[in-house]
């Protein structure tokens, strides 16, 4: 797979002069197995605002944050859960369709303004549990690395 990958996500994993925590660690882990190694843009947070307003300014945020023609994969609980073998097959469609771009979305605290949802070419759930944002990234990086060794046929994915 050589689809560009981009993590666009709200919130930073970095808080004030802490160091990074395991949530971060995670992510590096997985992303530094990933070709090419994805882009993580974080958005800031709106938490001076009430959820709803918080939710449409992290939207706009997220939104313009996309590669031009990317094809955007929103992440939220009312998404269709996939399995590792089907989310790979998906990018790989995407790829033979002449896709340079991916980019997951996560939200932060409010979700996803109806905006993201709607531009979405996919709308995935990480399944009935609730999962800290922070550790979402994690996961999708997993998952994405996961998914190129599917297609390369590396034995990291054992079905």
């Amino acid at each position: 797979m050589t689809l560009r990958v981009h993590v666009l996500a709200v919130g930073r994993t970095r808080r004030g002069r802490r160091r990074d925590g395991p949530e971060s660690a995670l992510f590096a882990s997985y992303a530094q197995r990933i070709t090419p190694p994805p882009v993580l843009r974080e958005i800031a947070h709106e938490s001076a605002l009430g959820a709803g307003e918080a939710r449409v300014r992290e939207g706009k945020s997220l939104l313009g944050a996309v590669p031009e023609s990317a094809r955007v994969v929103a992440l939220d609980e009312g998404g269709r859960t996939l399995s590792s073998e089907a989310l790979a097959r998906q990018l790989e469609r995407w790829q033979d369709q002449g896709a340079r771009d991916v980019a997951f979305v996560i939200g932060g605290p409010a979700g996803l303004d109806a905006a993201v949802t709607l531009r979405a070419d996919l709308v995935l759930s990480l399944g009935p549990m609730t999962w800290p944002h922070l550790l979402v990234r994690g996961l999708i990086a997993e998952q994405i690395y996961r998914a190129q060794s599917i297609l390369s046929g590396h034995p990291y994915h054992r079905a």
